[in-house]
């Protein structure tokens, strides 16, 4: 190895730890790290010397979750696929605690010599940038919900993915003395997480048979989004490790749903800006108002950024924790959007998205509703009070996946806040899961219409 050029923060990193591998990836659209494993030492020098050049093979960022393309797009057969450019964050490699002596190095797609413009961190990046044109700033802390499954991924596989058993029999909503396992599971997950930098608010049971919620502390909207992507990865990894599986589908079985709920904040170099009252208060201010308005305004045009699969929108049904109404309200779990915390605490718990989102997308629609409603100075619609399924003056969410693909592809809206070329991409993303599932004949499909049909 040379030793004329200056040690870097990977050098460091492997020679402090000592990693042996390097994972150099990037973000996809379903928000799982995607990319190749490297010798260490090697990876680093190459990088350090300018010998590399890292490149993927650009269908990673336009396929579905099967890793299928599709038949148009700059992302399918008719562009020969071709290598996307990677621009490695190598200031900023992550020891990761769950795989064995390895480390993490962020890549960003690259295209014409800037952010590629499909890639999910650009998109997030660009309503960022947007929204603090504007004046405001936005913090972000983000709670998922998963289910444990007793069995890995590969059992489950090998028994056609029937008879899955959650880790839990019961509602444990709040319940402190969970199973063994689950606790060992949890226990893990904090210990290596903590061991990245990655320290977890707190760890819940939810109500669900299994189901347990990850929540996280504020931090800026970017790193909110890359910290999730990580847990994701990590608490899949200890749940293999322990003869489990953790399933972040939003709707993993009839009358369960696993929500990602994204709390957002909004600041200046003066302090907070949702509160009127920014020490004792609890009612929004006209910006906060502002700011509503325009989540319920445009969240329904974006829908597949925050619910992008058929199964996604299986999780947004009445009295079931998950908004079926575009209602907001004061510290109403019934509401879309529910305005919780007070002072400089108050923030916007956006309870739309599903554990299966990509949080990169999932919050680019959020902070683009945002930006509307205070560009536009939009007013909200009355509070809602008590049951919001019942609050019959709030639109309906949209019901699956086809419609709300129906209304993102037709919207004007979404073309002005994302840009057509954003929308297109996504929507053909999006249809892939529609053609999937419209050919399969599934086992509640059999055991309504087999004998009765």
């Amino acid at each position: 190895m040379r030793t004329d050029l200056p040690t870097g923060p990977l050098e460091e990193l492997v020679d402090r730890f000592g990693i042996e591998t390097v994972l150099l990836a990037t973000v996809d659209v379903q928000g799982r790290l995607k990319g190749k494993e490297h010798d260490a030492r090697t990876l680093a020098e190459r990088l350090r010397s300018g010998a590399l050049s890292p490149e993927m093979c650009g269908y990673v960022l336009g396929t579905d979750l099967g890793m299928t393309p599709p038949s148009s797009g700059p992302f399918s057969w008719q562009s020969g696929f071709g290598d996307v450019a990677l621009l490695p964050d190598v200031e900023n490699p992550r020891v990761l605690p769950w795989l064995p002596a390895t480390a993490l190095v962020l890549a960003d797609p690259v295209s014409g010599g800037g952010p590629h413009p499909l890639a999910p961190g650009t998109v997030l990046a660009e309503q960022l940038h947007r929204l603090v044109r504007l004046g405001p700033v936005p913090l972000v802390g983000i709670e998922s919900e998963f289910v444990l499954y007793e069995g890995t991924a590969r059992d489950a596989a090998a028994a056609g993915w029937r008879r899955l058993r959650p880790a839990v029999g019961d509602n444990s909503d709040y319940a402190l003395d969970q199973p063994f396992v689950v606790r060992e599971f949890g226990r893990r997950l904090r210990q290596v997480l903590a061991g990245a930098d990655l320290p977890v608010e707190a760890v819940k049971g939810e109500s669900g048979h299994g189901q347990v919620e990850v929540t996280f502390p504020y931090g800026q909207a970017m790193d909110a989004c890359e910290q999730h992507v990580l847990f994701k990865h990590a608490a899949k990894t200890i749940a293999e490790e322990q003869g489990l599986t953790a399933s972040f589908m939003a709707a993993p079985s009839t009358g369960v749903g696993s929500g990602m709920h994204l709390h957002v904040s909004l600041h200046d170099c003066d302090g907070p800006l949702l509160a009127a009252d920014p020490v004792h208060g609890i009612e929004l201010s006209e910006l906060g108002g502002h700011a509503v308005a325009g989540l319920l305004t445009v969240l329904p045009d974006l829908a597949p950024l925050w619910a992008p699969y058929v199964n996604s929108y299986k999780r947004l049904q009445p009295h079931s924790f998950a908004p079926a109404r575009l209602a907001w309200g004061r510290d109403n779990r019934t509401c879309a959007v529910r305005v919780v915390g007070h002072g400089r605490s108050l923030r916007l718990e956006v309870r739309l998205p599903g554990a299966d989102a990509n949080p990169m997308l999932a919050l680019a629609a959020v902070l683009a509703g945002i930006r509307h409603g205070i560009a536009e100075k939009l007013t909200p619609p009355p509070a809602a009070t008590g049951d919001a399924y019942r609050w019959l003056d709030a639109p309906l969410v949209p019901r699956s996946l086809e419609e709300a693909l129906g209304r993102f592809e037709a919207s004007a809206l979404a073309g002005e806040l994302l840009g057509e070329s954003v929308v297109a991409h996504l929507a053909r993303v999006a249809r892939l899961d529609l053609d999937h599932h419209a050919a399969c004949v599934t086992d509640a499909e059999v055991e309504r219409g087999l004998a009765q049909a």
